[in-house]
């Protein structure tokens, strides 16, 4: 590298490159003002060139008018009674016709192409330059030519006696000159408002380019083209749902994730966010009546946090993100924590009665010793039977136990109502003991303040339909909050260090309208201490009495 290309430090200067510009509003400016240009000049060309055509028409006219009238019956009167002279009748008119009209000359000649008119008097005499057959023939003749003069419009006429004889002829030129200037005069006028046209495109074209640029954010083509595949790539990768909708609240883009959470087609995108997702929490949420960050939505069977930004345009792109094994987990997680705390009273509880065991072994007190084991033992068997013998679904009957553990634990009284009787033929029990778990978590917090806390539970089937009734000795449920207590979200509980509450009842609810059922609460009676009363109806929950039941799944109940 030669020392005149480095600067004093070394480095290469950047050389300043011209050429087509990058951003998009300088390359629209730019073919904006090519085409406001290219109009502009194309606009006066088409009105110039008939313009020149235009003129030499009317000069050509104007000659042949003032030859027409030139070729009266005087002037043939005159041209019969005299001879070409100077000084004749003939040049005499035909010099004044010429002044007064402005004409460049009007040449008055006999049949033999003589002239007795001219400019020129010298020329009087003189046979003419250009050919007259044509009028002497009886024809009107107009064009351009050349003569003694130049270049002059010409027209000429055939000049007649009182009889109608052609005895001569009549050529009035307009001096070509004048034409041109005319011509050459309107141009600056032509190019002025083309001109001012032009301003006005330009302007129009800055105004609209300067608008472009903000839209744009003074983005390049290649940059936009660039973010829209990333963009095409960043929303159809990511593992979190992404529903963009406009000002009027219609759907402009909806990711693969988006449409596999909200249970919705590509077909929804376009339309309104109402009609694809219909009336619930979810549409409220996504449109934006409900307000938050990391608002809890159920969509189905799916618990989602959704957030919503607006965007500049009145629009708003929302998140989703599936909440649903995150949320079972916890619920699990609570279930587990559960059973823990009562496995290890447990533990305690069998210390003491080892401990009072040995004791009673000690003291040679056979038979009482006997006799305490064999009592708690048979507790234990005694409420396993007892809830065994009236739910015969293994899944359900097994939460049922584990719940009645965790109830003694918190000194509630789990109770199995007398009219219990559940056949082995559930159509989904992982979905019903997502309910009793909800319900029964429920009434168990419910209860676990009151003065005599316990809960029953009442499951009876009557050919497919199958009821439930889960009631409580807590403080109930207001009246007018029967209904707020099924939505997402909504909540009288402190929220667990796993996540948020307000959902086991929307699940609740959300499966009994699958399976066409519905769910209620009132007032428990009076011989269920006046807590709350949960009813579910689930109409096609069992199989039919000569089906064999389906395989069960191992599932465990969701804490509210």
């Amino acid at each position: 590298m030669s020392p005149a290309s480095t600067g004093p430090s070394g480095v290469s200067p950047r050389r300043r490159r011209f050429g087509w510009p990058r951003r998009v509003f300088a390359q629209v400016l730019l073919m904006q003002l090519a085409i406001a240009t290219g109009v502009t000049v194309l606009a006066t060309g088409l009105f110039l060139a008939p313009l020149s055509s235009q003129l030499d028409d009317q000069a050509m006219r104007r000659a042949l008018a003032i030859a027409e009238t030139t070729a009266s019956p005087q002037m043939a009167e005159d041209l019969l009674g005299s001879e070409p002279s100077g000084n004749g009748p003939v040049q005499t008119e035909a010099e004044r016709i010429r002044r007064n009209t402005g004409a460049e000359y009007v040449v008055i000649m006999d049949r033999r192409g003589v002239r007795w008119s001219h400019t020129d008097p010298e020329q009087i005499g003189e046979v003419v330059s250009t050919d007259p057959s044509q009028p002497l023939a009886g024809r009107h003749v107009m064009g351009i030519d050349s003569g003694t003069l130049g270049r002059s419009a010409r027209g000429k006429v055939p000049l007649r006696d009182d009889d109608g004889r052609i005895i001569g002829a009549v050529s009035v030129g307009i001096e070509y000159d004048s034409v041109r200037e005319r011509l050459l005069g309107a141009i600056p006028g032509v190019l002025a408002y083309a001109g001012g046209a032009l301003a006005v495109g330009a302007l129009a074209a800055c105004m609209i380019s300067r608008r472009l640029q903000r839209k744009t954010h003074d983005l390049a083509f290649s940059d936009i083209s660039a973010l829209l595949a990333e963009r095409e790539a960043m929303i159809h990768g990511i593992r979190e749902g992404v529903v963009a909708l406009d000002g009027a609240g219609r759907i402009r883009l909806m990711n693969d994730e988006a449409q596999r959470l909200l249970g919705l087609g590509p077909e929804a995108a376009g339309g309104l966010l109402e009609d694809a997702l219909g009336p619930g929490r979810t549409a409220d949420v996504l449109g934006g009546r409900v307000t938050g960050e990391d608002l809890v939505t159920v969509r189905g069977h799916r618990v989602l946090i959704a957030n919503r930004m607006p965007t500049d345009d009145g629009g708003a792109v929302a998140t989703l993100r599936d909440r649903t094994e995150l949320e079972q987990l916890g619920r699990e997680l609570d279930s587990t924590r559960g059973l823990i705390d009562a496995l290890r009273a447990q533990d305690h509880e069998h210390a003491n009665r080892m401990h009072t065991l040995l004791g009673l072994l000690e003291l040679e007190m056979h038979q009482e010793a006997v006799e305490f084991v064999t009592e708690a033992v048979g507790v234990h068997r005694a409420t396993a039977e007892q809830v065994t013998e009236r739910i015969r679904d293994p899944l359900l009957a097994s939460l049922l136990v584990g719940k009645a553990t965790v109830a003694a634990e918190r000194g509630v009284s789990l109770r199995i109502a007398s009219g219990t009787l559940l056949p082995d033929r559930l159509v989904d029990p992982r979905g019903l003991v997502t309910v009793v778990g909800n319900l029964v978590d429920n009434a168990l917090d419910a209860a676990a303040a009151s003065e005599d806390p316990h809960t029953e539970i009442e499951v009876l089937a009557e050919d497919r339909t199958l009821v439930l009734r889960v009631s409580d000795s807590g403080p109930g449920v207001p009246a007018e909050q029967r209904e707020m207590i099924f939505t997402e979200g909504w909540s009288t509980k402190e929220p667990p260090a796993h996540g948020r509450r307000g959902l086991g009842l929307a699940l609740v609810r959300r499966f009994a309208e699958r399976q066409g059922g519905s769910v209620r609460v009132a007032e428990a009676g009076p011989a269920a201490g006046g807590g709350a009363e949960f009813t579910v109806v689930l109409p096609e929950a069992l199989a039919d009495a000569d089906l064999e039941p389906g395989p069960t799944t191992t599932g465990t109940g969701d804490g509210g």
